[in-house]
C-alpha cells in the first residue's frame, strides 16, 4: 500500500482542524487521498482514534470526537531558488 506511493513519489498534504483549539495538524503523508478519506471516515463511524503516518515515520493520532474538519490533497511540488515560469 505504501510502497506503491512511495514509488511514484506523490505523497498527499493533509490539514485536520481540531476541536477546543487555534491550531490544526498539518502533515505529508505517502497515502493516497482516496486511503486518508477512508480512514477519517472509519474512525468516525466507529468513534474511534483516527491514526496517520506522515512520511517522517511519524504516527499522529486524533481522537473522532476532536477532528473539527479535514482538507486533503496533492502534494505540491516544493520549489527552491528563483522560478521563471
Amino acid at each position: 500500500m505504501a510502497t506503491a506511493a512511495k514509488k511514484s513519489s506523490a505523497h498527499t498534504e493533509v490539514k485536520i482542524g481540531i476541536s477546543d483549539s487555534t491550531h490544526e495538524l498539518n502533515l505529508e503523508c505517502a497515502s493516497s487521498q482516496a486511503e486518508v478519506v477512508a480512514a477519517v471516515n472509519a474512525a468516525i463511524k466507529a468513534s474511534a482514534v483516527l491514526s496517520l503516518s506522515d512520511t517522517k515515520g511519524r504516527e499522529i493520532l486524533v481522537p473522532h470526537n476532536k477532528i473539527n474538519y479535514v482538507e486533503v490533497g496533492e502534494s505540491s511540488e516544493r520549489r527552491v531558488g528563483f522560478a521563471t515560469e
